[in-house]
């Protein structure tokens, strides 16, 4: 996630909506005073191959360190996040003014479901031999999924951002984005994560009825929300 004071906006990251990719194009426009939270240690070289911004600002104070914190802190000389990866809205928000909250452009990416289910899948079991999809469906793969989408960008039941993007038009919405926040640079998306997959098919050619029915059950307010279809 990025909270830039630079162009006042939140960005909130969902999975598996291209997140990493979007997390990476703003950093580069990002701040010396912004926050930008660590991603995995493959995904920073990416992000500085351009001489892009890393990780800032982003850890806990010492006051904030707990017993585990420091036992982690001493054993494996892990920091503690402050601000870290798909981070729900209502963590970030407990956590800065009540003025950056209400003031900020809020926005995040949401994602056709079962198309997005398809990519969690493969992302998830990368190997041979791979679970059916039933079978990770069984697993609490929507659960998870659900979570870290309209669970993450909402409060209490209710939306908490300004704009819910839609992954299929990916361009053209950051595009949209850049115009709204008054960015002057071009947002470059490099191309994070997506080499795992190899199987390309559409999920109307991977997914069954009794797949595409239960999908449809857990993601029916997404559904509804972006107009959806399968």
């Amino acid at each position: 996630m990025i909270i830039s004071h630079k162009y006042k906006f939140i960005f909130l990251k969902t999975n598996k909506t291209a997140g990493t990719s979007i997390e990476i194009a703003l950093s580069g426009v990002c701040g010396d005073d912004d926050i930008i939270s660590p991603i995995s240690p493959e995904d920073e070289k990416t992000r500085s191959e351009p001489g892009y911004r890393g990780p800032q600002h982003h850890l806990a104070s010492a006051r904030e360190y707990g017993i585990v914190d420091v036992a982690r802190l001493l054993v494996k000389g892990r920091k503690k996040n402050r601000f870290y990866n798909h981070m729900p809205a209502s963590e970030v928000k407990a956590l800065i003014p009540d003025g950056t909250w209400n003031n900020y452009y809020k926005f995040c990416f949401e994602r056709n479901p079962w198309d997005r289910m398809i990519s969690l899948y493969y992302w998830r079991c990368k190997t041979e031999p791979r679970p059916s999809i039933t079978q990770f469906i069984d697993s609490g793969a929507l659960k998870r999924l659900k979570r870290k989408g309209l669970e993450l960008y909402s409060i209490d039941g209710q939306i908490a951002v300004d704009k819910v993007c839609r992954f299929e038009n990916i361009a053209a919405e950051l595009e949209s984005i850049r115009t709204q926040l008054g960015i002057t640079e071009k947002l470059e998306l490099p191309h994070a994560k997506s080499r795992f997959r190899k199987d390309k098919r559409n999920y109307r050619d991977i997914l069954d009825e009794e797949q595409k029915t239960r999908i449809a059950d857990m993601f029916s307010d997404e559904i509804k929300l972006m107009g959806y279809e399968f």
